[in-house]
Protein backbone atom coordinates (compact mmCIF):
# COMPACT_ATOMS: atom_id res chain seq x y z
CA UNK A 1 0.00 0.00 0.00
CA UNK A 2 1.13 3.69 -0.14
CA UNK A 3 1.35 3.61 3.59
CA UNK A 4 3.83 0.86 3.47
CA UNK A 5 5.81 2.06 0.99
CA UNK A 6 6.20 5.85 2.59
CA UNK A 7 6.96 4.72 6.38
CA UNK A 8 9.20 2.16 3.98
CA UNK A 9 11.29 4.68 2.75
CA UNK A 10 11.76 6.46 5.85
CA UNK A 11 13.39 3.28 7.29
CA UNK A 12 15.79 3.24 4.24
CA UNK A 13 16.40 6.96 4.49
CA UNK A 14 17.87 6.65 7.90
CA UNK A 15 19.20 2.86 7.47
CA UNK A 16 21.38 4.88 4.51
CA UNK A 17 21.92 7.90 6.43
CA UNK A 18 22.24 7.61 9.75
CA UNK A 19 25.54 5.97 9.80
CA UNK A 20 26.89 9.33 8.85
CA UNK A 21 29.12 11.45 11.11
CA UNK A 22 30.70 14.38 11.43
CA UNK A 23 34.65 14.74 12.10
CA UNK A 24 34.19 13.77 15.73
CA UNK A 25 32.29 10.92 15.02
CA UNK A 26 29.13 12.41 16.30
CA UNK A 27 26.27 11.76 13.99
CA UNK A 28 24.73 14.66 12.13
CA UNK A 29 21.07 15.44 12.34
CA UNK A 30 18.54 14.36 9.46
CA UNK A 31 15.46 16.10 8.30
CA UNK A 32 13.06 13.99 6.76
CA UNK A 33 10.96 15.99 4.92
CA UNK A 34 7.59 14.49 3.35
CA UNK A 35 4.31 14.83 1.90
CA UNK A 36 2.95 11.77 4.01
CA UNK A 37 0.99 13.05 6.82
CA UNK A 38 0.81 9.28 7.85
CA UNK A 39 4.62 9.67 8.93
CA UNK A 40 5.00 12.89 9.71
CA UNK A 41 1.72 13.54 11.95
CA UNK A 42 2.75 10.04 13.97
CA UNK A 43 5.93 11.95 15.44
CA UNK A 44 4.50 15.48 15.76
CA UNK A 45 1.94 13.66 17.26
CA UNK A 46 3.39 10.95 19.07
CA UNK A 47 1.27 8.85 18.23
CA UNK A 48 3.55 5.91 18.24
CA UNK A 49 4.11 7.08 22.02
CA UNK A 50 0.56 5.85 21.98
CA UNK A 51 0.93 2.80 20.50
CA UNK A 52 3.98 1.53 22.77
CA UNK A 53 1.63 2.07 25.97
CA UNK A 54 -1.60 0.82 24.56
CA UNK A 55 0.64 -2.47 23.78
CA UNK A 56 0.29 -1.44 19.80
CA UNK A 57 -3.06 -0.97 19.84
CA UNK A 58 -4.92 1.96 18.03
CA UNK A 59 -7.13 4.81 19.48
CA UNK A 60 -10.28 2.44 18.30
CA UNK A 61 -8.72 -0.75 20.11
CA UNK A 62 -7.52 -2.17 16.88
CA UNK A 63 -4.04 -3.23 15.96
CA UNK A 64 -2.20 -0.92 14.64
CA UNK A 65 -1.94 -0.92 10.82
CA UNK A 66 2.18 -1.68 9.28
CA UNK A 67 3.06 -2.39 13.39
CA UNK A 68 6.20 -4.66 11.29
CA UNK A 69 7.68 -1.07 9.90
CA UNK A 70 7.00 1.49 12.67
CA UNK A 71 8.75 -0.47 14.96
CA UNK A 72 12.26 -0.41 13.28
CA UNK A 73 11.48 2.91 12.27
CA UNK A 74 10.82 4.01 15.89
CA UNK A 75 13.92 2.47 17.01
CA UNK A 76 16.05 4.25 13.78
CA UNK A 77 14.27 7.40 14.95
CA UNK A 78 15.03 6.64 18.57
CA UNK A 79 18.64 6.52 18.15
CA UNK A 80 19.65 9.57 15.76
CA UNK A 81 19.03 12.91 16.10
CA UNK A 82 15.74 13.42 13.27
CA UNK A 83 12.96 15.92 13.05
CA UNK A 84 10.23 15.51 10.42
CA UNK A 85 8.64 18.10 8.31
CA UNK A 86 5.20 17.96 5.95
CA UNK A 87 5.32 19.37 2.60
CA UNK A 88 2.16 19.44 0.50
CA UNK A 89 2.47 16.62 -2.48
CA UNK A 90 2.31 18.63 -5.79
CA UNK A 91 2.28 22.16 -5.11
CA UNK A 92 5.75 23.38 -6.37
CA UNK A 93 7.94 22.08 -3.79
CA UNK A 94 11.15 22.04 -5.98
CA UNK A 95 12.46 18.66 -4.06
CA UNK A 96 9.31 17.36 -3.39
CA UNK A 97 8.28 17.54 -7.36
CA UNK A 98 11.59 15.71 -7.97
CA UNK A 99 11.21 12.61 -5.77
CA UNK A 100 7.96 12.28 -7.09
CA UNK A 101 8.94 12.06 -10.74
CA UNK A 102 12.16 9.43 -9.90
CA UNK A 103 8.93 7.59 -8.01
CA UNK A 104 6.67 7.42 -11.24
CA UNK A 105 9.91 6.85 -13.43
CA UNK A 106 11.09 4.00 -11.07
CA UNK A 107 7.73 2.25 -11.96
CA UNK A 108 7.79 -0.39 -14.17
CA UNK A 109 5.90 -0.43 -17.58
Amino acid sequence: TNQRMEVYAVIDALRTYSTVVDEHGAPLPIEIVSDSTYVVNCFRDKWWVKWERNGWKNAKKQPVANEDLWKPLIELVKSSDVTFRWVKGHSGDRMNDLVDALAVAAVPR
